[in-house]
């Protein structure tokens, strides 16, 4: 089997090095959020249990699981960044995803009880004190702002991230209907709003985790890349000069911006493999960021080569 003459644990530090410095900034951008969110949701229980209102309520038990998302993805910023072992080849690069998919399945419990929490109150709507909820939802939207600054963004390259964003953004729509339920509470007096507001923030939470979700899980499948598509690559392979073929073709992410790639490739005899290899390392860096690659040279036996 033929790979990378660059020696494995010399491609292992550049890897590690490559995603170090960011991983650096998502961590501390996390740090300052987590401060921000768990500061506010003491103020958010407080004024939850002083105005009535369960939109608060809601928005605390939301920002509740948000402190322990964030911490929990923070801590896997930290595992991931721990160096590989003989028992664990690829190191911890895992958890980032682990804690994504742990973000989503606690979100969706969350809206699950919000949703029942609606229901109950629609029927027995009790007092609300909408000035005070009105202040404090303006307080939390303030708050949620320049936490989604924060992981704005990392949000796009990294599915843990991303999930904290999500959660942040999440609670800004939250913090936003409590302003609105707040308002309409003060003018109106109708306090069915609350429920009907905290009922809409469930659905939105449900419809935002879903694809979160859906994608982590994509991940721990070793699915192929959302942004890549596995026959496109192995066309272009098999186009490279001095490849007669590629087979067993497997493509995957191991965790948010780090993909994997392993194929055999079918060579004819007396080719270079080296050159070979050279060339395929550099279509797949350049054209798809794939730095990660085993690839084995198949010396071709027929005149007949499969190529998928």
């Amino acid at each position: 089997m033929q790979g990378w003459r660059k020696p494995a644990d010399q491609m292992e530090k550049t890897l590690m090095h490559s995603h170090s410095e960011s991983r650096s900034g998502q961590q501390k951008n996390l740090l300052i959020v987590l401060l921000m969110t768990g500061t506010f949701m003491v103020i958010e229980v407080v004024g939850g249990l002083f105005t009535g209102s369960l939109a608060l309520l809601a928005d605390a038990g939301h920002m509740l699981t948000d402190v322990a998302a964030l911490g929990l993805s923070a801590f896997a910023m930290w595992m991931a960044a721990r160096p590989s072992t003989p028992e664990k080849s690829y190191g911890y690069h895992r958890a980032e995803i682990l804690a994504a998919v742990t973000n989503a399945v606690v979100l969706l419990l969350l809206a699950v009880w919000i949703l029942y929490e609606a229901y109950r109150r629609a029927f027995e709507p009790p007092h609300v004190l909408g000035v005070p909820m009105l202040l404090i939802g303006l307080v939390g939207l303030a708050v949620n702002v320049a936490s989604m600054k924060l992981l704005a963004d990392e949000s796009a390259s990294s599915l843990n991230v991303r999930s904290a964003y999500l959660e942040v953004l999440s609670d800004a729509i939250s913090s936003f209907g409590v302003i609105l339920g707040g308002g309409i509470i003060w003018m109106t007096g109708w306090v069915l709003i609350d429920p009907l507001l905290s009922a809409g923030i469930s659905i939105f939470i449900v419809w935002r985790t879903w694809g979160l979700l859906s994608q982590a899980v994509h991940v721990l499948m070793e699915g192929v890349p959302t942004h890549l598509n596995a026959k496109e690559v192995g066309q272009a392979m098999a186009g490279v000069p001095g490849v007669k073929g590629v087979h067993d073709l497997h493509i995957w992410t191991i965790t948010s911006g780090l993909d994997a790639l392993s194929a055999h490739v079918v060579v004819p005899v007396g080719e270079d493999r080296d050159e070979v290899l050279e060339r395929l390392q550099s279509l797949l860096r350049d054209r798809w960021r794939i730095d990660h690659a085993t690839l084995q040279i198949v010396e071709e036996r027929s005149d007949r080569v499969q190529v998928e």
